[in-house]
């Protein structure tokens, strides 16, 4: 497994070593001693998958309470994924990292707790997250995809609209938005 750092401390892409063959292909996508090497100390506690369109944007979604941490990664398909850093005390607050996920790059990302995180699915996609804590629907929070001052560079593909859900686009702005210590 090869670690690559982002711009955000703690947010990392993965990179699995693949076993290839005319059969297909084999790699881990978690081992708990391998990721405590890397300096990546999870519990999980649930798995969650999530299908999206082309154009469906999700997030940026965050427990306030109970954060999570996600690792993430696309099993069909390809994501622009999006975190962004909700730690007062970090030097990256408020700002965002973004990376191409697909099936055919393989990557993960390790979004840890403290940051809110968001895709828009470039393709039909099937997404696969792991979480660090329970799914709490009262806890969660939304910052706004589209917030100016986060001014996330979306790829978005402007011959089809982009997909938002209600509770999405009732996200609020970064400056209005609940954050951590």
């Amino acid at each position: 497994m090869k670690l690559l750092e982002t711009e955000i401390p703690g947010v990392v892409l993965l990179e699995a070593r693949v076993f290839s063959d005319p059969r297909g292909f084999f790699f881990e996508s978690w081992n708990e001693k391998t990721f405590r090497r890397l300096g990546i100390d999870a519990h999980f506690v649930q798995d969650n998958h999530s299908h999206s369109l082309a154009g469906t944007l999700r997030g940026l979604h965050y427990q306030i309470e109970r954060p999570q941490g996600k690792l993430v990664r696309v099993v069909r398909g390809a994501v622009f994924d999006v975190a962004v850093d909700l730690r007062r005390s970090s030097p990256t607050f408020g700002r965002w990292t973004g990376h191409e996920l697909s099936a055919d790059n393989r990557r993960s990302l390790w979004v840890p707790p403290g940051c809110a995180h968001g895709f828009y699915a470039l393709s039909e996609v099937d997404f696969l997250y792991k979480c660090s804590a329970f799914y709490d629907a009262g806890d969660e929070r939304t910052v706004r995809w589209d917030d100016a001052d986060l001014a996330i560079d979306w790829p978005i593909d402007n011959t089809r609209p982009v997909k938002v859900s209600v509770r999405d686009q009732a996200g609020v702005p970064l400056a209005d938005a609940e954050t951590y210590p």
